[in-house]
């Protein structure tokens, strides 16, 4: 029987697992040295902050796994032998394999910080890093948080909801630069400061000061300012966490390089999620993809490849969804932090600050191109529909009741965001009334 072994156990991972088990008979086993069980990365901030526990953040029954027959190893993989194809194990031991899959994921980026090896010093990412945050916590005052993303968000957040305060150190102007337009940036920036965190822009780490016990007492900036601390959060990004990988034959670059098909350069070595890294993308973007839902629809494909059903990876429209303290954000197709040469766009925001939508057109054909939405939440098909189909700005003006997916006695606001449309562009267009034939249809 041909023996599947699986490296790392969450989301791409398991997911493979699961796929390759309802197309197969075939022998699995999925290897992780972080927990005995698959569980919601993301919902690490709620088990910190109280609202649920451990066991509520595993999809899946314990005996799930035996009874699907998906056999799970505690163990730590130190490197690959892919001619003998055997995986040599921290116990010593070895374990063969037929195919194997790298779902290893990503870890928190560390740029040679003097100082960042020490105590309660570190990233949020794995059950292991929640731990050292629940240790350190009852002697933490205040916590630096190095780098303005996502996860450093939900580091704050976490924070707070236990009374310590929170520095937010950001290298650039204005929040989430890299990825947010001028305007989202400036009203996340608003909504965090809100929240009592200390955001601090254009503020550079240069140095992390140890206590006499090697815990960190203290961050100095780059211009020279030191915040006294006894937490500092790293979230720069994260990098594929590939280093045992560097050892064997497998070739990698940031990432283990992949084809369309999930490919490595070894025959019956496979990579997907945070860890890989396209030789080219098969539709256009970018060649990491360090997304939950991408790691998810990469490994449904490559279950359908190692059933051989061989399958290319064909994401379609990229999206994406987080929350920033209060406030939820939904992006569709393309909206970077900067218009391109061929894009115009229109921007909504609401008089409180805390509510926009922001779309973005081609400026020849007028086609959608990509929607940002704080705090308005959309339909994923109508949006899909409206970018994949080539709808015109004016469409989307039109129908943008068709989108709007927030329950009932909640504040409506397609009125208001068509009425600006229209005195900005000299336009009296009306918005259609919501039509669910319309909305459901399949084309």
């Amino acid at each position: 029987m041909e023996h599947v072994v699986i490296i790392g156990n969450g989301v791409s991972g398991i997911t493979t697992a699961r796929h390759i088990r309802k197309l197969s008979d075939k022998k699995i086993t999925v290897i992780s040295a972080e927990t005995d069980h698959f569980f919601s990365r993301t919902a690490l901030m709620y088990i910190y902050m109280g609202h649920m526990k451990y066991e509520n953040t595993k999809p899946y029954e314990n005996s799930f796994w035996e009874k699907n027959r998906i056999n799970l190893l505690r163990a730590f993989v130190q490197n690959i032998n892919t001619e003998k194809k055997t995986l040599r194990l921290d116990n010593g031991t070895d374990l063969a394999y037929d195919k194997l899959v790298l779902a290893v994921g990503s870890k928190p980026n560390k740029f040679g910080w003097p100082g960042q090896d020490l105590d309660a010093v570190q990233g949020l990412y794995s059950y292991q890093d929640l731990e050292a945050m629940e240790k350190y916590s009852p002697t933490t005052k205040r916590a630096v948080i190095v780098g303005g993303g996502l996860i450093g968000v939900e580091m704050a957040e976490m924070f707070l909801s236990r009374g310590i305060a929170v520095t937010f150190l950001v290298r650039e102007n204005r929040f989430w630069g890299g990825v947010l337009p001028k305007r989202e940036g400036e009203l996340i920036s608003r909504h965090i400061k809100k929240h009592h965190v200390d955001l601090r822009f254009e503020t550079e780490l240069q140095e992390i000061i140890s206590d006499d016990n090697g815990r960190a007492k203290a961050v100095l900036t780059k211009n020279r300012e030191e915040i006294e601390c006894q937490f500092v959060g790293l979230t720069a990004g994260v990098s594929p966490n590939i280093s045992f990988v560097e050892e064997s034959n497998v070739k990698t670059n940031r990432g283990i390089l992949v084809n369309e098909f999930l490919e490595t350069n070894i025959p019956d070595v496979y990579a997907l999620g945070d860890c890989a890294e396209f030789h080219e993308h098969p539709t256009g973007r970018r060649n990491l993809e360090q997304v939950w839902y991408t790691g998810r629809m990469m490994a449904e494909t490559l279950a359908q490849t190692i059933c051989d059903k061989k399958t290319a990876y064909r994401p379609g429209m990229w999206f994406n969804s987080a929350k920033f303290f209060d406030i939820e954000y939904q992006t569709y197709g393309w909206v970077y932090n900067e218009l391109k040469d061929n894009e115009a766009d229109f921007y909504w925001e609401h008089e409180n600050g805390e509510i926009c939508l922001h779309l973005v057109y081609d400026k020849v054909s007028n086609r959608l191109l990509g929607i940002n939405t704080f705090g308005i939440r959309m339909r994923h098909e109508v949006c899909e529909r409206w970018i994949d189909g080539g709808k015109t700005i004016r469409f989307v003006m039109e129908h943008l009741k068709d989108a709007n997916f927030d329950p009932e006695f909640y504040k409506q606001y397609e009125n208001q965001i068509v009425g600006e449309y229209n005195k900005e562009n000299r336009t009296s267009l009306k918005p259609k009334k919501r039509d669910w034939k319309r909305i459901f249809a399949k084309n």
